[in-house]
């Protein structure tokens, strides 16, 4: 048996020995970075022989292995080798058909995650990560198509709204101007209508201004506590003079006294177009009721209306910019941007509000996270 301080030294040649190797085969792999995997598996696998054999040399030059033995273990090693490099090779051609799946799956029209057992545990993984990407991408997709739509349909319709306004200011200027209309009577007609029609074109225009806000992500809320029955009072004073020019009854209120975290200006305008959206599509002699109530941890503003219901087809798309129903599609009712807007303020809250059929009408619900204690 050898000292212990020559089977250190025998260590100590044998680990050079393979170390030698080792970095041998890590140069290799450098230059086959690039290749296929299993390329390098070859090499790796193959390093692994020639290190156990350069070990095995080391040994039997410090004749620490007789003739017989040195024979054996080299013939056990040679015997081993085509196995490793069998094994390395049938690994490295699975990971290489695992991987053309998986890129076959990627160039498809629509990505169909393989089968789990035909992938490695990585590639499972990738494939899930790569599976959730997609479905990102596809519904960015979707609304990106779906903003592309109200886009053009905006510009339709406000093209559409803009041009009717324009044509009877450019009629009623040019009758003013040529002495068309002369007598006093008619001419504080014309200016009266001139002053209708330059608000309703001022309004649209701010209504415009703030979708473009809402949608660049440039809506700055000035957040404060303030009660929810103080704006749900505002919303009805608001446009309690349209409803009764209308002669719609509108009534409002909030059952117990409910701080909200909000901006007061921003929501206010949000509730507003909610009830001015309402009294137009409310027949004469109908009600609308303005509540507001905490359920489920939210603060929640119901305007309940009476207009008869939305077809069910048209409900989803009630909020898009520019969607009017086709019982809507009638002259002064706006241009199709006030529920957008309610619906991007309340998001900014982070809100949301919904639309269904209730009774004679449909009630919209606005949802309010409450500020903490």
């Amino acid at each position: 048996m050898l000292p212990v301080e020559d089977l250190l030294w025998v260590a100590y040649y044998a680990v050079l020995a393979a170390a030698v190797v080792a970095g041998g085969a890590l140069l290799l792999l450098h230059f086959l970075r690039s290749r296929s995997v299993a390329v390098q598996l070859v090499v790796l696998g193959a390093a692994t022989v020639l290190a156990t054999v350069s070990g095995i040399v080391v040994i039997s030059l410090m004749m620490v292995l007789n003739d017989h033995d040195r024979a054996v273990v080299l013939a056990v090693v040679t015997a081993a080798a085509p196995v490793a490099l069998a094994v390395s090779v049938l690994l490295g051609r699975r990971l290489v058909a695992a991987n053309r799946t998986l890129v076959d799956a990627i160039r498809a029209d629509r990505f169909e995650p393989p089968a789990a057992a035909r992938l490695p545990a990585e590639l499972a993984e990738l494939s899930r990560e790569l599976e959730a990407a997609y479905e990102r991408l596809a519904e960015s997709h979707r609304r990106e198509q779906a903003l592309e739509a109200s886009r053009r349909e905006l510009v339709a319709w406000v093209s559409h709204d803009l041009r009717t306004p324009l044509a009877g200011l450019r009629a009623m200027s040019e009758a003013l101007e040529d002495e068309v209309v002369a007598d006093p009577a008619t001419v504080r007609d014309y200016h009266g209508r001139i002053r209708t029609e330059v608000d309703r074109l001022a309004e649209m225009v701010d209504d415009l201004f703030e979708l473009s806000r809402i949608h660049a992500g440039a809506l700055r809320l000035s957040r404060a506590r303030v009660g929810l029955a103080d704006l749900v009072a505002d919303a009805v004073a608001g446009t309690e003079p349209l409803a009764r020019a209308k002669g719609v009854r509108l009534h409002g209120g909030v059952s117990e006294a409910l701080p909200v975290q909000v901006d007061a200006s921003e929501l206010g305008r949000a509730l507003r177009n909610l009830v001015v959206n309402a009294i137009r599509h409310t027949p004469g002699d109908g009600t609308i009721e303005v509540t507001g109530e905490v359920r489920d941890g939210e603060a929640l503003v119901t305007v309940a209306d009476a207009c008869g219901g939305i077809p069910e087809a048209d409900l989803p798309r009630v909020f898009d910019v520019a969607f009017r129903g086709e019982s809507a599609r009638t002259p002064g009712g706006g241009a199709g941007l006030g529920l957008a807007i309610a619906r991007g303020i309340v998001e900014a809250h982070a809100g949301r509000i919904g639309v269904t059929n209730a009774g004679p009408g449909c009630r919209f619900v606005v949802h309010l996270p409450l500020p903490a204690p």
